[in-house]
């Protein structure tokens, strides 16, 4: 028998950790709302992530999401119980020469002036905090940022929405947006808002939406607690983050609660699963060019991500076409951990009328005349 859900007032495709922000987000709000996922909360992109929540200056635009994520994060982290993993380890940006550490004061300022706390650091200061690193020209600590364990957010957030909120949770696969959501055993979902949160497959739902997806490998060791204080980052990360020439690497490593060091980062423009030894070899010798100690270090796990791409590098978060009741939340390529906070509140005061901390303009989806009218 056809099942049809008709007393819901969100719909929201897609349980990874962008999902469940927006799902929890619009329950804390007294929406009803339903979310349709066919696999484990997170275990898509949400799984392939680092899990690290950083504030970055890449843009405006950037930053003004990125500051209001960490905010929200900070509001969250007292819901979310141990095995969420979260700790406060800060960010390190290592410049190995002269020339990036003369790109530091600047950025340092750009944080300041937008009340994010930065410390410059010398290269013995640097050496200091990071005994296993090579030597550095220097760097830049953001002891603000966080680390969190994504899968596990995204799974304690939906099951605490579900139990104060009353949020229905559907096992299945939408297959089309018409109005309703359709899912593949043909029950159709009745709602006011739909919200298309599928990642890199938004574009099965949505069709033409300039979204790529933009393939990442990760590397995770045994334990070896106080091998690494910081989440690692070298200054060069965001010029090869978000490049956009079909394939680029850069070091990004963290620590995680358990005692695991976690190893970033490599991006192509692909979409297969299947791990890259070449690239992954590249990713690796980047990585010891920076900390020679990891050639140690015993790895447990090499895994494959897809995040979803945009052009401007700027996730699309609002009505596919104005006017339209169907929402995306998609499009945050390598910051959908640290953004899901952020998106998840601006579609909830979307949805509930209200005026947001920051103008969304710079991330509605119809500034691309490609999207599709949904």
């Amino acid at each position: 028998m056809v099942r049809t859900v008709r007393s819901c007032d969100v719909v929201v495709v897609g349980g990874g950790i962008v999902g469940a922000m927006v799902a929890w987000f619009a329950a804390r709000e007294g929406l009803r709302v339903v979310l349709v996922e066919p696999n484990a909360p997170g275990a898509g992109a949400t799984a392939t992530g680092m899990g690290h929540l950083v504030v970055m200056d890449d843009s405006d635009a950037q930053f003004a999401l990125t500051q209001l994520s960490l905010d929200l994060w900070s509001e969250l982290l007292p819901e979310l119980d141990a095995g969420c993993e979260w700790t406060s380890s800060g960010t390190l940006w290592v410049a190995r020469d002269d020339e990036e550490m003369g790109l530091v004061p600047a950025k340092a300022t750009f944080y300041r002036e937008r009340g994010v706390k930065a410390d410059v650091l010398s290269a013995r200061e640097v050496a200091d905090a990071e005994p296993n690193l090579a030597p550095m020209a220097g760097g830049l600590r953001v002891p603000g940022d966080r680390v969190v364990y994504p899968t596990n957010v995204a799974a304690r957030l939906i099951g605490l929405a579900q139990s104060r909120y009353g949020l229905q949770r559907l096992d299945g696969r939408v297959v089309a947006l018409d109005g309703t959501a359709t899912l593949e055993d043909g029950s159709r979902i009745e709602a006011g808002w739909i919200v298309n949160a599928a990642g890199a497959n938004a574009n099965d739902l949505s069709p033409g939406l300039p979204i790529k997806p933009r393939k990442g490998h990760l590397v995770i060791t045994d334990r070896y607690p106080e091998f690494l204080r910081h989440q690692v980052v070298e200054l060069g990360y965001l010029k090869s983050a978000h490049a956009m020439e079909q394939e680029s690497v850069a070091f990004n490593a963290q620590p995680r609660a358990t005692g695991q060091i976690l190893l970033g980062s490599s991006r192509q423009f692909a979409g297969d699963r299947a791990i890259d030894r070449a690239m992954l070899a590249r990713m690796v010798r980047r990585a010891l060019e920076y900390l020679p100690g990891f050639a140690r270090l015993s790895c447990l796990r090499t895994w494959v991500g897809l995040r979803a791409a945009t052009p401007d590098k700027l996730p699309m978060i609002g009505p596919a076409a104005p006017g339209s009741r169907v929402l995306l939340a998609t499009g945050h390529e390598g910051l959908g951990i640290t953004t899901s906070t952020a998106t998840g509140r601006l579609i909830a005061d979307l949805i509930v009328g209200r005026a947001s901390p920051i103008d969304p303009a710079p991330y509605l989806p119809h500034r691309f005349a490609e999207v599709a009218h949904g």
